[in-house]
């Protein structure tokens, strides 16, 4: 199983995401903001396998957050969540192997099987 950063800044979607890929076996580092998702990751660089953050955050969105992770760690996969689809166009910038993107509102079993995908 991998290890896991979570980044949103809504409780109810943090709270969600981690029991679904918690209870797919996953170990999940929770955190409420792209600066809280940046100190965790520097300060657990090497186990994380897999970033999955919301676009739209406070001080530092989601793609950001994405772009500092894969300068850090180029070969991280990525999982974006947003309400909106055209917050993901931006994404196409990000140069990465495995991105993948999930639309809100989704179930704990979409967000199951995106996270299941880019790991595959």
């Amino acid at each position: 199983m991998a290890t896991i950063l979570l980044a949103d800044d809504d409780a109810a979607v943090r709270d969600l995401v981690r029991r679904a890929l918690s209870a797919d076996g996953h170990t999940v580092h929770v955190t409420q903001d792209g600066l809280e998702a940046l100190d965790c990751l520097g300060t657990n660089l090497a186990s994380i396998d897999v970033l999955v953050t919301d676009v739209d955050m406070p001080q530092l969105d989601g793609i950001s957050l994405a772009e500092k992770a894969l300068h850090m760690k180029p070969a991280i996969a990525v999982v974006l969540m947003s309400g909106f689809s055209d917050q993901l166009e931006r994404a196409g910038r990000l140069r990465v192997r495995k991105l993948l993107s999930v639309s809100k509102p989704f179930t704990l079993e979409q967000i199951k099987q995106v996270v299941r995908t880019v790991l595959a």
